[in-house]
């Protein structure tokens, strides 16, 4: 036996129930938005009790990947969802009101995985990947530039046509159109000033500063499926986030 099925062995109950959960989620067993089976039901089909599969739940859910709505049962959390449609965008604006988005798509164009981007996205140099650009505006004022680059196996049928067509968040997006979800991420922040194509696309003085934020994001079983790496302009808003 090897010793990653001698640790997994050796977890606990709740623990290989919940990767159990995951691997049901990876394959689109039950898909975003629709609810699973009760605990009694994945207790039986588990062979374990039903306080077990809460924990499992407890976790999942805690993650954001699962969403227990009282007296109704529990969901796959989607990025259609209010509460989980912007949970990785931390741009928060000064005035506490949110104001009306849009979005431009600049260009979107395929090509073989540049060396940087087929690290982070765990390829090989001579994959395909999708380059998408975009200015994201709130209150017709441009705010953020996102340079995005995803798999072009995953995202083979995405063009610039399809691109524009979209007019609401982006992950949900990805979820419904292409079948990923999003479900965590990694971010590198940094402060910058703004190149020439930075300072053109958000309307301000070469130079001036701005909050550079590097984010790689994953779908279940810490597939990376997407790099994304947006300049972000805070006169009118911060960055936050939340630390347990």
């Amino acid at each position: 036996m090897t010793k990653t099925a001698i640790s997994a062995a050796y977890s606990p109950l709740y623990q290989q129930i919940k990767a159990l959960l995951l691997q049901s989620l990876d394959r689109g067993e039950w898909k975003p938005g629709e609810s699973i089976p009760s605990e009694f039901e994945l207790a039986a089909r588990y062979q374990v009790s039903q306080g077990t599969v809460r924990k499992a739940i407890d976790e999942l859910a805690a993650d954001n990947l699962l969403i227990r709505r009282q007296g109704k049962g529990t969901f796959v959390a989607t990025h259609h969802e209010a509460n989980v449609r912007f949970r990785f965008l931390r741009l928060t604006p000064d005035s506490g009101r949110v104001g009306l988005s849009t979005s431009q798509i600049l260009d979107c164009t395929r090509l073989k995985a540049p060396a940087d981007i087929a690290l982070l996205l765990d390829l090989r140099t001579a994959d395909m990947v999708v380059n998408l650009r975009r200015v994201l505006s709130f209150d017709d004022k441009p705010t953020i530039f996102d340079d995005i680059w995803l798999p072009g196996t995953v995202f083979k049928k995405l063009t610039l046509e399809l691109a524009e067509k979209n007019k609401g968040p982006m992950y949900a997006w990805f979820e419904s159109e292409f079948g990923v979800s999003m479900v965590r991420a990694d971010e590198k922040i940094e402060a910058v000033s703004a190149n020439d194509e930075a300072a053109t696309l958000l309307q301000v003085t070469p130079g001036s500063p701005l909050l550079h934020v590097e984010r790689v994001s994953f779908t279940y079983g810490d597939r990376p499926v997407e790099v994304r790496r947006g300049w972000y302009l805070t006169d009118r808003f911060h960055y936050r986030n939340h630390l347990n």
